[in-house]
């Protein structure tokens, strides 16, 4: 079961609205961020190609080695498949991201059949491919395919975030993080909008002090 797409803005605002009613402390929270960002991304290949490239690296080096890929024609499947080494290693990728490049290039993803596929379907289909992990299924999930109700618990500042809102006296497991958003279904891509963005707002009043 595929569920509620995120397409527009309003449907993010109704997501936001169903969480306040759900858990009140949304509603201070989102006082504060302000109306949630969309968010929506292409999907495909070049989506899952740019997450291999953003790990573990600077926004300032991802869009410096994505402007080479660009360059050099080197954004799609076939063209990464048959590229040397030396080819990706001069747009500025390590051996390790070159290898998981390449994987991805040759998994032979339907990325089509995706989009109309079970949530679970689609993470169990990505993370067969070296490099990725489920953080980076999920958010291919939520922002590529606009699932609403897929979460990311494994991610840091959402348990951060989490910590700061509930008032915990640590930062949730993922485990635990993932049992906590069990009651914001069908819209715990929206709560996940919510905490980062409010995870932002936390992080800069903290910082006045």
């Amino acid at each position: 079961m595929v569920g509620r797409i995120i397409e527009t803005s309003e449907c993010v605002a109704e997501g936001a609205a169903h969480l306040c009613a759900v858990e009140p402390r949304f509603g201070p929270a989102l006082a504060l961020t302000g109306p949630l960002p969309l968010r929506r991304r292409k999907d495909g290949f070049a989506a899952l190609l740019d997450a291999i490239v953003s790990q573990q690296v600077s926004v300032a080096a991802v869009n410096a080695i994505w402007g080479r890929l660009k360059d050099a024609k080197l954004t799609g499947p076939r063209k990464v498949m048959w590229a040397s080494a030396e080819d990706l290693r001069a747009c500025g990728l390590s051996r390790q991201k070159i290898r998981y490049a390449k994987a991805l290039s040759e998994a032979r993803i339907d990325y089509k059949a995706l989009r109309d596929a079970p949530t679970d379907d689609v993470i169990a289909t990505l993370i067969e491919v070296p490099g990725i992990g489920r953080w980076t299924a999920e958010i291919y999930a939520m922002f590529s395919l606009g699932r609403a109700d897929v979460f990311a618990p494994g991610d840091l500042a959402l348990q951060e975030s989490a910590k700061i809102l509930f008032d915990l006296p640590e930062r949730p497991t993922e485990k635990a993080l993932r049992s906590m958003a069990e009651p914001w279904a069908p819209w715990r891509a929206v709560a996940a909008r919510a905490l980062w963005a409010y995870y932002r707002v936390a992080k800069e009043r903290e910082g006045i002090r």
